[in-house]
């Protein structure tokens, strides 16, 4: 199925090497078990052109049945972000940098953690409701200084010479997240 609100998603990380290409196809496996077609992107705020996912992060998407062999990394492009849906962050700062390059993203752009904790104070998409105006509810009341700093409680941490996470759990993470959004996404609109 194809739903005419959410064709497709950007996930943003810093590298684009660990959590935003798992993030992505985590997200991609998501919407097919749900049946539907969304197309899912990822990108990083300081990558290089061309550059693999870790071992780490390859070696604990496969344990979860995600290949990330034939990834390469993409930076952030301003371009992209104006023709995504939704653009997800993995951590406050992600956001704060999409923001920064192109300002009107704002109302369509949130962390994962961010976007799951809003998303389900407000419940899903309901039938019939655009992606634009459940965004809106999702929304509701949030100023660009609530995502000032870090915070564990909207930033999903990088497992790459972390002390406090490792790729497994990041991927464990990350995938519950995902599909939490995913469901939350998910129109019961008859039509699609």
């Amino acid at each position: 199925m194809t739903d005419p609100d959410l064709q497709f998603v950007l996930v943003v990380c810093s590298a684009n090497q660990c959590r935003s290409p798992f993030g992505a196809a985590a997200l991609q496996g998501a919407f097919a078990r749900r049946g539907l077609e969304v197309a899912v992107a990822s990108s990083g705020t300081h990558a290089y052109v061309g550059s693999p996912a870790t071992k780490s992060t390859i070696d604990a998407a496969r344990r979860m049945g995600i290949d990330l062999t034939h990834h390469r990394s993409t930076p952030l492009d301003p371009a992209i972000v104006e023709q995504a849906d939704l653009v997800i962050g993995m951590e406050r700062a992600h956001v704060r940098e999409v923001v920064s390059q192109h300002a009107r993203a704002w109302p369509r752009t949130f962390t994962l953690k961010e976007l799951v904790r809003r998303g389900e104070a407000v419940g899903p998409r309901g039938a019939g409701e655009s992606l634009d105006a459940w965004l809106a509810r999702v929304a509701a009341g949030r100023r660009p200084l609530d995502l000032l700093g870090a915070s564990r409680d909207d930033d999903v941490d990088d497992p790459t010479g972390s002390l406090t996470t490792d790729h497994a759990s990041m991927t464990a993470d990350v995938a519950f997240l995902t599909d939490r959004v995913a469901s939350l996404l998910a129109s019961t609109r008859p039509d699609i």
